[in-house]
């Protein structure tokens, strides 16, 4: 089949017109302190209506150099910028001489800043799991995802599912944001990518919403998809030329992944139902990207204050010292595993062994 003669089209709106465009746009100045710069915004309301009519997605570009397969196409500046940073990432993961790191992950979208104004069972149990690794001499890099709700116009653009299209269409990193055609800018990707890329090992703490992860959880775990066999190369597809995606693997492709190898840990809690499931979700996630579980009790899933009031929650947490004891067991199976895995001690016993069908 060729490639080029499989591309299936007709999903895509219209664009939108100028006075649907003007209405999205004004919105952003809604408060009357913005009206006496009314002229001043409608001039930088033309300059984006011209950047939305001219798909000026990504406005700076340079020759991408002889790293890639087609040294003379242009590629985002910022997407190069981002290259960079996971390069030395990498780069300072892989040395012998650097002190252990762990990324812990609180995946909470509430703290004492949102509206709820008061901060997460989540965010008590991931202080409590950075206690734990500080005292292993573990570097900690605590991701608070919640930021997504209490910082001003922080983002992590939904992923677009490129890699459906054809694998090498989904670059590592990703290369859809920014995308200033759209005003979709602010993305947090970046510079998460760089911090999952410098660490030697990942906990994960995740509350159950409506049985699943949460949604900033969710979020990060989809744009994450470009790390399981992504194209590091966009030259290779001439940005998102999907035929030239299709074509390229079709002709065999090997899905790198990216993170490998790296250790990992889960904490997940409810306070009825879904945590099993959801614990199972995210490391079955975590195994297909190539991460390594540090042991049964880094896979901890439970219940806190189970059919009780939300409103005495904290409490709850408060008087079970079990689960309080058990995450710190997570933090410290994955600093024994991250200890492993740099002294060079082989902690999955099929490393060796390669997958016949390696999506």
């Amino acid at each position: 089949m060729d490639p080029a003669h499989d591309i299936r089209t007709g999903q895509a709106p219209p664009a939108l017109s100028r006075s649907a465009f003007s209405a999205r746009y004004q919105a952003r100045f809604f408060d009357p302190r913005f009206r006496a710069e009314q002229a001043a915004i409608e001039r930088l309301e033309e300059i984006a209506w011209r950047n939305y009519c001219d798909a000026r997605k990504a406005p700076l570009t340079e020759p991408a150099g002889d790293a890639f397969a087609d040294p003379a196409y242009e590629l985002s500046v910022e997407w190069k910028q981002a290259r960079e940073r996971l390069l030395a990432a990498q780069q300072r993961q892989r040395d012998p001489a650097t002190r252990s790191r762990v990324l812990v992950v609180c995946s909470s979208p509430r703290n004492d800043g949102t509206c709820p104004g008061e901060v997460s069972k989540t965010w008590r149990l991931a202080i409590v799991t950075r206690e734990v690794l500080q005292a292993e001499s573990v570097e900690v890099d605590l991701l608070d995802l919640s930021r997504l709700s209490s910082d001003f116009d922080l983002r992590i653009h939904p992923c677009k599912g490129c890699v459906s299209t054809a694998q090498p269409l989904c670059h590592w990193p990703c290369s859809c944001y920014p995308n200033h055609e759209l005003g979709q800018v602010n993305d947090w990707m970046n510079e998460i990518y760089e911090r999952w890329t410098a660490a030697h090992g990942i906990v994960l703490l995740a509350p159950v919403h409506w049985y699943m992860a949460s949604s900033p959880m969710k979020l990060m775990m989809d744009r994450l998809v470009c790390a399981d066999g992504g194209n590091a190369d966009p030259t290779s597809t001439h940005g998102k030329n999907v035929a030239e995606a299709k074509a390229l693997e079709l002709r065999g492709w090997g899905y790198p992944k990216h993170l490998r190898g790296r250790a990992y840990g889960v904490v997940v809690h409810g306070d009825v139902a879904g945590f099993e499931s959801t614990r199972r979700a995210l490391c079955d996630w975590l195994d297909w990207m190539g991460l390594i579980d540090a042991g049964p009790m880094a896979r901890l899933d439970r219940s806190i204050g189970y059919y009780q009031p939300y409103a005495t929650s904290h409490a709850a947490l408060d008087r079970d010292s079990g689960v309080q004891e058990e995450t710190r067991n997570v933090a410290r199976a994955v600093a024994q595993a991250v200890a492993a895995i740099r002294a060079g001690v082989s902690l999955a016993p099929d490393s060796g062994l390669m997958p016949p069908r390696p999506k």
